[in-house]
């Protein structure tokens, strides 16, 4: 670092030495120019103002007399001398000295009397520097004689002189002081930033410790961003390699992003995996002249994405950012994670019409409420279902063509956005072995046949090898669903259908969280009772128990219920009131949906007409935050509440209780969960309820709030180890094992491999 820094000052005195004297010399050349061209003006106007004294005696040819008009002007400041000469070069009269100096005539009084004008020229008189000047004297416009005016030049050249001593001083100092300033600059804002950097990697790299905290190295913001990437990449390894040795030391069968990726790697050996969802794993914004990478929210990138980096996989989304397109190549691809590349995205591009009649519209309209069974009318257009077959073509098209360069490739669908894919793809790749999950509930026979399209739907999904839900009544309602919906046949002893000479088996495989990394999350302080208290008071709340709920604001989440609960808990037991507030965090979503719309207007008035009725001075019963909230924001409540209400009307999983769960390392806190969640059958010890029973979930947010501290431990003990060991990563290591297993029909196989050209078990 010392021989940088003397490098660096070295080159910057040499280079501003070089500059600084470039600029100096071309200043001293133009002070020179300006100079000599005032002699030069001050010359002219001296011989024309003497040509008129000397011209009438000239004509009167009297030498006295020009003698004396020599001797008056020829001892003016840096006048050298003066003299006059006839038309034959006579010397008439000349100043003391001049006519040795200057010689017979000069040669410059016979060119202005030739061309009857006046001209200078700098020249040496000896040792002196000079200017001589010429200019004729005239008759009725005629040239009859010459006045030569010499001045002294030599002050130019000791100006110039000067000014190269002044400059040569000033260059010195700027140069002491550019280099005096650079230096503390480059100890300042380089050498000190790095020094420190190399002690955070240090410390980093010999794990002894806690290391600090990240230097500031804006100067060298790529160097500190790919500095962040290498400590985040360490310390991921690090952690990863500790879990790692105590899973083998303990014999312990938790699954981790790491495990997971060894698994994909051994399941799939030379074959492709090809993921198709809605939702981007990442999008590009334009934020004024820049692009911003953004990342969604979602459990399905944190689990999908380790499986798409063991295997270089693809993913198929539909590229929703405003920017997406800016940042693809001219196929659609982009290869992701933006900081260390490592499997495709492939982006979809719908029209505005295509997305309202596909997503907004069969999609979340249809299929949305349909399934949920909230009871809210499902909306079927046939322009919707047109929109939504044509789309789903449109994604299978896309997955067909990333799978082309794959032999025997994986296909995994996402969710009730694409029930025809699998049928699509099937079609065309009968040795791609395909998988479908459907993360909302499936209802019951009854409940799915309102749908004019349940027999498209069904056999579209049928085109899977694997169909998977969150829950086993899920899987049994699919089947059913089935039998009366479609010839097949149904067996039950494996939960599996055979139709059309193809088998299709469902199962259920629970989705869940990155317990880890949620557990492992920074957080404001070590107790959740500062932290509550820092909560309130940044609402201007005062209260002594804290409740939460964290929804996208959707009828089938239960929020009004809750709400309801709540005044029932503050009439039935008014000591809570001045005592306990509920922050529900609502996320607006699908807001241009008219029953969506409607919900946000009546969970607000809900909340305000129950505050309206109960709030007293800085306490209010309600607090309703009507925006997105970051996963870091959503943790600090989690950590700081009493109690945590899930009380969906119907839900597939519903992640918000395990995320819950997760964030309590304190082992604190007590979880309230609707019976028609998923997430009820593994969560035994919340305390579960109907959220349909306005008494039953009042009386249960009061035993939670009342709960021994002991009992509250044991219950959030056993539901933590739960999650931690039903993570999310485990849902996608069962998912891509049960699809890698599929047992591909023989003949289907070899006719695919004879269309596409090569033979079984030989390769290309």
């Amino acid at each position: 670092m010392r021989w940088l820094s003397v490098r660096l000052i070295v080159s910057l005195i040499v280079g501003i030495t070089l500059v600084s004297l470039a600029f100096s010399y071309k200043e001293v050349q133009r002070e020179k120019l300006a100079l000599r061209r005032d002699l030069e003006r001050r010359a002219e106007v001296l011989g024309e103002s003497l040509a008129g004294y000397i011209e009438p005696y000239l004509e009167k040819q009297s030498p006295r007399q020009l003698q004396r008009i020599v001797d008056r002007f020829g001892n003016r400041e840096r006048l050298e001398g003066m003299a006059i000469y006839d038309k034959e070069g006579t010397l008439l009269a000349a100043t003391p000295g001049m006519p040795d100096r200057l010689g017979k005539q000069p040669p410059l009084v016979t060119q202005a009397i030739a061309t009857n004008q006046g001209s200078g020229q700098f020249t040496r008189l000896g040792t002196a520097s000079v200017h001589i000047y010429a200019y004729p004297l005239r008759q009725n416009d005629e040239a009859v004689g010459g006045l030569v005016i010499v001045h002294d030049a030599s002050y130019i050249n000791t100006q110039s002189t000067r000014m190269w001593r002044d400059a040569f001083v000033r260059v010195l100092v700027q140069v002491l002081l550019i280099a005096l300033i650079t230096l503390l600059i480059v100890r300042w804002s380089i050498v000190g930033p790095i020094a420190k950097a190399a002690q955070w990697m240090k410390a980093l790299r010999t794990g002894k410790g806690t290391p600090p905290a990240a230097p500031d190295l804006d100067l060298l913001r790529p160097l500190a961003r790919e500095m962040q990437t290498f400590a985040a990449s360490l310390m991921a390894a690090r952690s990863a390699a500790e879990a790692e040795a105590h899973l083998r030391e303990t014999a312990d069968s938790i699954w981790t992003a790491e495990r997971l990726a060894v698994h994909v790697r051994s399941k799939l050996g030379d074959s492709g995996l090809v993921v198709v969802s809605n939702r981007e794993p990442y999008s590009h914004s334009r934020k004024g002249e820049s692009l911003e990478v953004v990342v969604p929210p979602s459990g399905l990138v944190t689990a999908l994405e380790p499986i798409l980096c063991a295997c270089d996989g693809k993913w198929v989304a539909h590229g929703s950012g405003d920017a997406d397109r800016e940042t693809v190549d001219s196929n659609a691809h982009l290869r992701v994670p933006p900081d260390d590349p490592k499997y495709t995205l492939r982006r979809v591009w719908l029209t505005k019409e295509e997305e309202e009649g596909y997503y907004f519209g069969f999609s979340n309209e249809g299929l949305w409420p349909l399934c949920h069974i909230a009871h809210t009318r499902p909306i079927f257009r046939t322009s919707d279902w047109d929109s939504y077959r044509e789309v789903n073509q449109k994604f299978a098209d896309a997955a067909l063509e990333e799978m082309a360069d794959f032999e025997q490739p994986l296909l995994l669908v996402q969710d009730y956005h694409f029930a025809l894919v699998p049928r699509l793809v099937k079609r065309e790749r009968p040795d791609a072995r395909v998988a479908i999950f459907w993360h909302i509930p499936w209802p019951n026979a009854e409940a799915f046949g309102i749908c004019p399209w349940q027999r498209e739907l069904i056999d579209g999904m049928l085109g899977a090898d694997l169909i998977g839900f969150h829950i086993q009544s899920h899987c049994n309602n699919f089947l059913q669903t089935v039998d009366r919906t479609l010839e097949s046949r149904i067996d039950w002893e494996h939960f599996a259908i055979n139709r059309e000479d193809h088998r299709t088996v469902v199962k259920p495989f629970p989705i869940s969280v990155d317990f880890r990394e949620i557990s492992a999350s920074p957080r404001s302080s070590e107790s959740p009772y500062t932290d509550r208290v820092d909560l309130l008071r940044g609402l201007g709340v005062n209260a002594s128990f804290l409740g939460v709920g964290v929804d996208r604001v959707d009828y089938t989440k239960g929020i009004l219920e809750r709400f309801l609960a709540i005044e029932r808990l503050l009439e039935k037991y008014p000591a809570y009131q001045n005592k306990f507030t509920f922050v529900q965090i609502g996320a607006p979503s699908r807001t241009h949906i008219k029953r969506y719309h409607d919900l946000l207007g009546e969970v607000e008035a809900e909340a305000d007409r129950i505050n309206w009725r109960f709030q007293n001075g800085s306490w209010r019963p309600i607090v309703y935050l009507k925006r997105q909230f970051s996963h870091e924001e959503v943790q600090k409540y989690y950590r700081a509440a009493d109690v945590c209400l899930v009380t969906s009307l119907h839900d597939g999983m519903n992640l918000v209780a395990k995320e819950f769960i997760a964030a309590r390392d304190d082992e604190q806190g007590v979880l309230i969960l609707s019976r028609f969640t998923g997430a009820a059958r593994e969560l035994n010890d919340a305390l579960i309820v109907n959220p349909y029973d306005t008494e039953q979930m009042a009386e249960a947010i009061r035993i939670a709030l009342e709960l021994p501290a002991e009992e509250r431990q044991a219950r959030m003990q056993r539901m933590r180890a739960a999650v931690q060991e039903h993570n999310i990563f485990r849902w996608a290591g069962n998912l891509i094992a049960d699809l890698s297993n599929v047992r591909l029909a023989p003949q289907k196989i070899e006719a695919m491999a004879a269309l596409r050209g090569f033979s079984v078990g030989s390769g290309r």
